[in-house]
């Protein structure tokens, strides 16, 4: 008979072998290449956070330079001293080696340079193998930062962590952009959004987010969609207006970035990561942002429902060039073009109290104020034709008395391309799903 315990505490190895110098050191890890320098060899070896520069000279523990190959797991053992020249300012001198696991075949792709090189249609079928690489992982480290952040920051702020269902049985948005699935026998859909179900529960708790996955049947392949993404989204109650939530938002940012050098500097460092200040974020309306465009752009805009990409960057470099803000918010789009929940301007019904988030040229957020008033939002729903029946479950909140609120979503993928520069937002999804790829 046996008796499980607690683990041991988690050790991170380049800091302990940093916090370690004069001393020996056990840690575990991959070979993540070998330097041969004729009479001894450098063995880097990849750890959870980081390489470890170790020197082996000789014959160790029956090894030899010649035995040591790229992908080995290995645990390792060794005095652990200073070198300058080394990534950390420190090398283990190997004095014991056991091989853990043998690679099979030899590595597909060159991980042991510091830089890659792939194209997509090379990296993303090999995601399970390409991920190793220090600058991929600091991509998803930073990346999980921000959803950490973002949590924490809702947390500290009175929200209530929710998780919505992802199998629904009408979309949030509505349109074609839904998959279809057959449940039981029943037609049902992945879920466009949790927005019915983020709505649901803000009258019930007040403040709510939730970190999780939203499914888009849009036919775009472009370098900023995905049909499968991850979403950052609050609601809250009890608001005065639309701009209590676009200042929720800004809180939020704000908090971020103090946040992630705290939690992955290294990763920011290694990507060359500058991250942007968050002070007072310009807003302009809709068609104020229209009509700056073409005072100060001369671009005349086509598009009267939306903003253009063209447009979007125009936009960030005012924002940029007039208010040294790399964020801007737009607001008061045309009602007609915004979701059948979304508030409308009591001063001017045609357009909507929603706004997007436009960051360094993109897009990455939408949000607003909803409608709160049963009566006004069958008679929305009467105006644009849709069959109220189909909703009664979502119109039930409504009917029951609902607080004013409002939220936001956010688009994880695109707010980590933007922040790390990356040119395709499949770059910043580990295993991207598009048109084309349901694999790995």
């Amino acid at each position: 008979m046996e008796f499980v315990t607690t683990p041991q505490p988690y050790v991170d190895a380049v800091q302990d072998c940093a916090e370690h110098i004069g001393h020996r050191v056990v840690f575990r890890g991959t070979i993540h290449r070998v330097r041969d320098m004729s009479d001894f060899a450098f063995v880097v070896v990849r750890t959870d956070r980081g390489l470890i520069q170790c020197m082996l000279s000789g014959e160790v523990s029956g090894l030899t330079k010649a035995d040591l190959k790229d992908a080995m797991v290995i645990e390792a053992g060794g005095l652990v001293r200073e070198e300058p020249r080394a990534e950390h300012g420190f090398e283990v001198v190997l004095d014991e080696v056991r091989i853990l696991a043998r690679p099979a075949e030899q590595l597909p792709v060159p991980l042991g340079k510091k830089y890659m090189g792939l194209s997509l249609d090379v990296d993303l079928p090999l995601r399970p193998i390409t991920l190793r690489h220090p600058r991929k992982r600091a991509v998803f480290r930073i990346q999980a930062a921000l959803a950490e952040g973002f949590s924490a920051y809702m947390l500290s702020q009175g929200f209530t962590r929710i998780h919505t269902p992802k199998i629904v049985s009408a979309g949030a948005e509505g349109g074609a952009n839904i998959f279809k699935l057959d449940y039981f026998g029943q037609q049902a859909y992945l879920a466009q959004s949790p927005q019915f179900y983020k709505q649901y529960t803000a009258g019930a708790f007040g403040r709510v987010f939730e970190v999780g996955n939203v499914y888009r049947a849009e036919r775009h392949n472009t370098s900023r969609h995905l049909n499968e993404y991850v979403g950052l989204d609050f609601e809250m109650a009890y608001i005065d207006s639309m701009y209590d939530v676009m200042a929720m938002e800004t809180g939020m940012l704000q908090f971020l970035m103090d946040y992630l050098p705290g939690q992955v500097g290294p990763e920011l460092e290694l990507l060359g990561v500058q991250l942007p200040t968050v002070g007072k974020i310009p807003s302009l309306t809709f068609q104020e942002a229209k009509d700056m465009m073409q005072e100060k752009f001369g671009h005349r805009s086509k598009n009267r429902y939306d903003l253009n990409p063209d447009e979007e960057e125009l936009v960030c470099r005012w924002a940029k060039e007039t208010h040294q803000s790399e964020f801007c918010f737009v607001t008061h789009f045309p009602s007609a073009k915004r979701p059948f929940y979304a508030m409308d301007d009591p001063e001017n019904p045609k357009l909507a109290l929603s706004f997007d988030l436009l960051f360094r040229g993109l897009e990455i957020t939408t949000g607003g104020q909803r409608i709160h008033d049963y009566n006004e939002q069958i008679q929305k729903l009467r105006d644009r034709g849709m069959d109220e029946t189909l909703f009664e479950s979502f119109t039930m909140m409504h009917k029951y008395g609902m607080p004013p609120h409002g939220g936001v979503g956010i688009g994880l993928e695109r707010l980590t391309m933007q922040l790390l520069g990356l040119q395709n937002v499949r770059e910043a999804s580990m295993f991207p799903r598009d048109m084309t790829r349901l694999v790995p």
